[in-house]
């Protein structure tokens, strides 16, 4: 059996890689990689030190407008799949390389295994709503993460192939947790305390794009006294520099270039709060049982509010301010699976 993996970001990698560990045990598998995202850290140590195959095809398809960048994916993609004719083509999530691998494939009819399906954060405003809607419709194995998924599925009138198996990122950060115990020296390299700053990642263009959002959060952290460590992309901060903001007039807060994947797992998880707009963020606090405050709208990862271990604010400053405040024992319930989900998927394709 052949399988083709469809990403394109480094998000997708890590949680490809579980997956790829045993499906290549057992079956041919090939990934392409999109190049949707250029990120700096993926070097060849990225790959090495977490343990994860490289990509087999490189796109190098880059930034763009959605349409244009799904459009050269769509035709970089189709070119490969008919030369190597595989059994599956497997996407994960919701990005422009989900959706154009989903494509490529349903126009060739080669049957299309969703991993991360049924999410729905109900705001088709957001392009990855449409992209994890379209793709799903059009999947014939659909592998939810939570029960909740499955339920987001049905209530679509999608039923065959609907499997909970589990979320793949837990299979991830259990194992990568393991490797930045033993390789991360991130905590004393910025001479910080476990347990006394909060991390913050601020990174959606729907907060770092609209000068009245990205303001009420920058006026939050300012009034926060808990150190604050804040990795920043560099988009984010030329966007915030064009807008004519200084971070350094923030109080207590400690700006750090971006850091590898198992330099941040150890901010993560020796942080005292999380404050964050990413999806996988959320996911990360909570399977390290890290109280988290989401500074959106929405979350796609519903399961995470339950017992205030994630409390979703907006950018309302007020309501940031409150939620950081918050003294919480949150209660975290094993909704993610049992860390396994990898082994599952690949019992179900076998069969």
């Amino acid at each position: 059996m052949k399988i083709i993996t469809i990403i394109g970001a480094r998000p997708q990698f890590i949680k490809a890689a579980p997956v790829s560990r045993v499906l290549r045990e057992h079956v041919e598998e090939l990934i392409i990689h999109t190049g949707q995202h250029y990120d700096a850290n993926m070097s060849d140590i990225f790959f090495e030190e977490l343990n994860i195959p490289k990509p087999d095809f490189q796109l190098g398809i880059g930034s763009g407008s959605h349409g244009k960048q799904t459009g050269e994916m769509l035709s970089g993609i189709e070119e490969i799949l008919l030369k190597e004719k595989p059994d599956y083509v497997l996407v994960y999530g919701d990005t422009n390389s989900t959706l154009a691998g989903s494509l490529a494939a349903s126009k060739l009819h080669i049957p299309i295994i969703h991993i991360e399906a049924g999410l729905r954060s109900f705001n088709k405003k957001m392009p990855e709503e449409v992209n994890r809607i379209l793709t799903d419709h059009i999947s014939e194995y659909l592998f939810c993460p939570t029960d909740t998924a499955v339920e987001n599925l049905q209530n679509e009138n999608i039923t065959t192939n609907v499997i909970n198996v589990g979320d793949v990122m837990y299979d991830a950060v259990l194992y990568n947790r393991e490797l930045a115990n033993e390789k991360s020296e991130i905590i004393q390299q910025l001479e910080i305390v476990d347990k006394d700053y909060h991390l913050i990642t601020i990174h959606r263009a729907e907060n770092t794009d609209d000068p009245e959002r990205i303001k009420n959060i920058l006026e939050a952290l300012n009034e926060i006294d808990t150190l604050k460590v804040w990795p920043i992309h560099p988009r984010t901060k030329n966007v915030l520099k064009s807008m004519g903001y200084n971070l350094e007039d923030i109080h207590n807060l400690k700006v750090i270039e971006p850091v590898g994947y198992l330099d941040m797992l150890t901010l993560e998880s020796q942080a005292k709060k999380i404050i964050t707009d990413s999806g996988g963020v959320q996911k990360e606090a909570y399977f390290m049982r890290v109280p988290c405050v989401t500074v959106r709208d929405q979350t796609e990862w519903v399961e995470t509010l339950q017992y205030d271990a994630n409390i979703l604010t907006g950018t309302d400053k007020q309501k940031i301010l409150e939620a950081v405040a918050k003294e919480t024992t949150p209660e975290y319930l094993n909704v993610f699976g049992d860390g396994h989900a990898a082994e599952k998927i690949l019992d179900i394709i076998n069969k």
